[in-house]
């Protein structure tokens, strides 16, 4: 199997000059990876709560899968200060290898909790799996029955106006259920009116709460970045020229069958 090093000729003599970053989440492992795709994991590399770069340049791998990561790129440390109560750093994406962004992939187990090494330690450890033909990008609409997204990846969706996402979900009425992770409590709404699905999940991109009052009142305490928690997926559609009251009937309907009233975000 190819190594790191077969195809990213940097010398040998020169890896103490490199920091290994493996850009992850803790809370929502595929955050970088949805930056990368936005065109904005530079700036979301360059907040750090500690000096973790002080080093020459660093290297990114990001989260794609279990022991998976994807190439995000070389950077050239240029600067770093203190603001606040976190660091930020200045940066330059290097040319270098820069046509394997987002295409190379790296099996690499991950030793522990660890996100920042020395590359001379683990150079030999870094496989490459595959090399995609096209950098990495949103997946096509899966199906309506198959939607499940975290609230991340509908923000890039949202922002980046997805085609096929925008065109199925602009195209029928129906119930839709987002489900908290952190607790297993659940919301269901109905989409109906102008471009249904899209113009209402758009809501909830645009503020985590889509205007329902429980989701608000937990956003306002615990801040938008506790909306990653937050689980979407469709439970039925119907055409769009199905009726709006069948549709407020079939999401009343959902919600004596889950009990989402008593159990979860529901009101009435």
């Amino acid at each position: 199997m190819l190594k790191l090093l077969d195809v990213m000729s940097i010398q040998k003599e020169d890896l103490h000059k490199y920091k290994l970053h493996l850009a992850i989440n803790p809370k929502n492992k595929k955050e970088p990876l949805y930056e990368l795709f936005k065109g904005t994991f530079k700036s979301w590399q360059e907040w750090q709560n500690k000096k973790n770069f002080e080093r020459d340049y660093i290297l990114s791998l990001i989260y794609y899968g279990r022991d998976e990561w994807i190439f995000g790129g070389i950077y050239k440390r240029k600067d770093v200060k203190r603001v606040k109560d976190h660091f930020e750093y200045d940066t330059e994406l290097l040319d270098f290898r820069k046509d394997l962004i987002g295409r190379l992939i790296i099996h690499f187990p991950r030793p522990g909790r660890q996100s920042y090494l020395n590359l001379e330690r683990w150079v030999n450890e870094l496989k490459v799996v595959e090399i995609l033909r096209k950098p990495y990008t949103v997946k096509e609409f899966p199906g309506y029955e198959n939607v499940l997204i975290d609230f991340d990846l509908l923000k890039t969706i949202i922002e980046r106006e997805e085609p096929s996402w925008k065109t199925a979900l602009s195209s029928v009425k129906g119930v839709y259920i987002i489900t908290n992770k952190d607790n297993g409590k659940f919301y269901i709404g109905s989409a109906y009116g102008e471009d249904s699905f899209w113009s209402r999940w758009a809501l909830y991109a645009k503020n985590g709460h889509g205007g329902n009052k429980e989701l608000k009142n937990i956003i306002d305490k615990k801040g938008l970045k506790y909306a990653s928690n937050f689980q979407f997926s469709i439970l039925e559609v119907r055409s769009n020229i199905t009726d709006d009251e069948e549709i407020i009937k079939r999401e009343s309907h959902w919600k004596n069958v889950l009990k989402s009233r008593e159990f979860g975000y529901n009101e009435n």
